[in-house]
């Protein structure tokens, strides 16, 4: 793994650095109709993608930490995974989208565009390079069938 930040601890970064942004940029600022609404209808389907991927992995009996890929008794394609390899990383996007809409600064996009660049590069690949090394042909074949975040 090419770094050991416990993905949670790099979404709480990215939240702070949303939060500073929204707090010191002078513009950007943004309100619509309904962005209460749809902030909470993101959390929501954050929430209930984190619950369904958790449960699926333990219903596998393969480990959720993303720290030790190499401790995965299992590849898990079936479900929510059968339309993202990362349905728990698309959470935490999610999440992030969600805090953008209730801080109401359209610049948190970059913030939010930023976490998916920086899960890629070090969380994902050194995951994927894990998997494919225990599952082989396997996994290439799922890697190709399924997209890595939509």
């Amino acid at each position: 793994m090419a770094l050991k930040i416990p993905p949670v601890f790099v979404l709480l970064l990215f939240a702070f650095a949303m939060y500073i942004l929204a707090s010191f940029l002078p513009f950007g600022a943004f309100d619509f109709f309904g962005r209460t609404g749809l902030m909470y209808a993101v959390w929501g389907l954050s929430f209930v993608l984190i619950c369904i991927s958790v449960l699926t992995f333990y219903r596998q009996k393969t480990t959720v930490d993303p720290r030790n890929p190499q401790k995965t008794s299992q590849l898990v394609i079936s479900g929510v995974y059968s339309y993202t390899r990362n349905p728990m990383y698309l959470a935490m996007l999610f999440i992030l989208i969600g805090f953008g809409l209730y801080l109401g600064n359209a610049f948190n996009t970059i913030i939010a565009a930023l976490f998916v660049y920086y899960m890629n590069e070090y969380q994902i690949k050194p995951e994927e390079k894990v998997l494919t090394a225990l599952f082989g042909k396997d996994y290439t074949l799922y890697c190709k069938a399924v997209r890595r975040w939509f």
